[in-house]
């Protein structure tokens, strides 16, 4: 079974830079053809694909935010980590993690809610 769970503040002040990790269970995050993934869903917004690193360590970002994000992983710990920076109250919402395969997200994580303000 397939499983992820986000972590991190709940809470960050504008123009800090926002760190969530997501720790991935039963599945390797390097195993072929599997991509990680980040979503959020901002209060009264559509869900937001955010960005994607790939069983091979590349990253793809949302044309939108690529200014501001960058993902990383660990692969001792089988864990990616987002970082998105100068946050706004724009970026308040829940984020997620998922696993996709063939564009697909099939695992997500339970989400976590994230509040922009000073």
């Amino acid at each position: 079974q397939v499983l992820l769970q986000e972590s991190g503040p709940g809470l960050v002040s504008p123009s800090q830079t926002l760190s969530l990790t997501c720790a991935v269970s039963g599945e390797s995050i390097t195993t072929n053809y599997l991509y990680w993934t980040w979503i959020r869903h901002a209060p009264g917004k559509g869900l937001e694909w955010m960005g994607a690193i790939a069983y091979t360590g590349g990253t793809y970002y949302s044309p939108t935010l690529k200014t501001r994000t960058s993902l990383t992983r660990d692969t001792s710990t089988n864990q990616f980590t987002l970082h998105l920076s100068s946050v706004t109250s724009e970026d308040t919402g829940v984020y997620y993690c998922t696993r996709a395969r063939n564009l697909m997200a099939d695992y997500w994580g339970k989400g976590t809610p994230v509040t922009v303000s000073s």
